[in-house]
């Protein structure tokens, strides 16, 4: 085998690893933005979750508040039978709001603490494929300068071949 073929063989080799680092750094980017989408996402999720947090701790207040008004209509001394009731069934309302609210409270809060650990694994996971595209952007650039060496140095064989 000639060292024309040999060197065409070797330049072969060299574009075939070339266009392999090429796509894995091609798929790397795309699990990159896709990972940043999703935690983009999970951002808007957090957000909204944060608001209903709030508006679900501002409920709480407002029951306590009313709580704390009825029950302070009944210990003013109201002794209406007909008041006293419907203040009992109110406080009981609110008790039963403030329940509803607390556990809500508890849902979103878990479902935050969720997401601020799902938010965290797909950062790693977005910090270690921007991690290897950047190993694998440094391997083609390398395979580039290899290419480029190569080819300079069969340019000057073949001038060398022409000249004799």
């Amino acid at each position: 085998m000639s060292t024309m073929e040999k060197f065409k063989e070797k330049i072969a080799l060299v574009r075939g690893e070339l266009d392999l680092k090429l796509a894995k750094a091609e798929t790397a980017e795309m699990e990159v933005k896709r990972l940043t989408d999703e935690n983009n996402a999970r951002d808007q999720e957090i957000a909204s979750l944060l608001t209903k947090i709030g508006y679900t701790e501002d409920k709480i207040l407002e029951c306590e508040g009313r709580i704390d008004d009825a029950k302070s209509g009944l210990d003013a001394g109201e002794t209406a039978k007909v008041t006293g009731e419907g203040l009992s069934r109110k406080v009981a309302l609110l008790e039963t709001e403030l329940e509803v609210a607390e556990r809500n409270l508890g849902e979103a809060t878990e479902k935050l603490r969720q997401m601020d650990i799902k938010a965290e694994q797909y950062e790693r996971k977005a910090q270690q494929l921007e991690g290897e595209n950047n190993d694998s952007e440094t391997q083609v650039d390398d395979l580039v300068v290899k290419y480029n060496s190569a080819k300079a140095e069969l340019e000057e064989t073949y001038k060398g071949l022409i000249d004799l």
